[in-house]
């Protein structure tokens, strides 16, 4: 009796060992990839030591503290034939894979997003997974070091391309940059590979954006308006010293000592507000004009803040009728 206790309690710990990786889930196939018979494997069950967490997982161990047990439910329900140490054959993909990565402050659609090679026939996925079979499906592009994720800059373009609006596809793009998971090249080698997609063209531009200097949507729709009113074509991000240190400024025309600061919700703290305004007076005293457009304006109704831009511009000397040439 006390050799057949031991060699239940070696497989329990060999099955915890493995599920430890994957927040404490295993498929059956997995746990049968470990030497485990059907049979052991429904005594368990029935002792109610693992338990089914879905159509084809096990939970056979307690989930580690900063696990999420549901983007592996997810993965594994979707890939459910790996065996062993075998890596499921899906990953997590755009907005969730980003969120994976660190994304913060982004409102996603609520489902957890699964890639899967074209024609791998996944399998039926829980509640609020949406699966994506893609053609671009590459086993490179999965990161297998703790939750199965698609890479950062793949999952920019997944997550753009499956966004609910254009808008939102800009906004993961610009925000993986922004928030450092990713770069605008690393992103853009990632696009080559979309050959057919309403979305491309608008990608490969705000790309290009990206790589121009802009780091958020707010700057991404100020500079379509300055194009679209047919203003000269600022700097972006530029960083400039002043008594007090270093500013990087969202836009400015340094031939014309324009400096243009765009406004979001978060310049309306306390902190931020006194920060910029003793930024906006070292800019002001080394002899730029500086305005201030906030995102909310632009939304509502921008033209007062082109026209305030545009007799800035034509009092610093630009002429709207004059070649366009680099502001510097």
């Amino acid at each position: 009796m006390v050799p057949d206790r031991s060699a239940r309690a070696r497989r329990r710990a060999l099955v915890a060992g493995r599920a430890a990786h994957q927040a404490g889930l295993l498929t059956m196939s997995q746990v049968r990839g470990l030497g485990i018979t059907t049979a052991q494997m429904h005594a368990e069950m029935s002792a109610e030591r693992w338990r089914p967490v879905g159509r084809y997982t096990l939970a056979v161990a307690p989930p580690g503290p900063q696990d999420r047990a549901d983007w592996w439910l997810a993965v594994l329900e979707c890939s459910p034939r790996c065996a062993g140490d075998d890596v499921p054959r899906a990953a997590l993909a755009g907005v969730t894979a980003l969120q994976a990565a660190g994304l913060r402050g982004i409102v996603d659609d609520g489902f957890i997003h699964v890639a899967a090679p074209k024609s791998s026939r996944p399998l039926p996925p829980p509640p609020g997974v949406r699966v994506h079979e893609t053609r671009r499906w590459r086993d490179e592009d999965a990161l297998t070091s703790g939750i199965v994720r698609t890479r950062p800059e793949v999952a920019t373009v997944q997550a753009s391309l499956w966004a609910r609006s254009d808008r939102e596809a800009s906004l993961y793009l610009v925000a993986a940059v922004q928030q450092r998971l990713t770069t605008a090249e690393a992103i853009g080698e990632v696009l080559e590979r979309v050959q057919r997609d309403k979305r491309r063209c608008l990608l490969r531009s705000v790309v290009e954006e990206v790589r121009d200097g802009v780091h958020s949507l707010n700057e991404l729709d100020f500079a379509a308006l300055c194009r679209r009113r047919g203003l000269p074509e600022p700097d972006r991000q530029v960083v400039v010293s002043h008594p007090g240190g270093r500013a990087f400024l969202d836009v400015r025309w340094r031939r014309w000592r324009v400096t243009v600061e765009i406004d979001g919700v978060g310049h309306l703290r306390p902190d931020r507000w006194v920060e910029d305004s003793l930024r906006h007076n070292e800019i002001a005293l080394s002899g730029d004009v500086v305005l201030r457009v906030p995102s909310l304006g632009l939304r509502i109704d921008p033209a007062p803040y082109l026209d305030a831009v545009d007799r800035a511009l034509q009092r610093a000397g630009w002429r709207p009728d004059a070649p366009q040439r680099p502001s510097r």
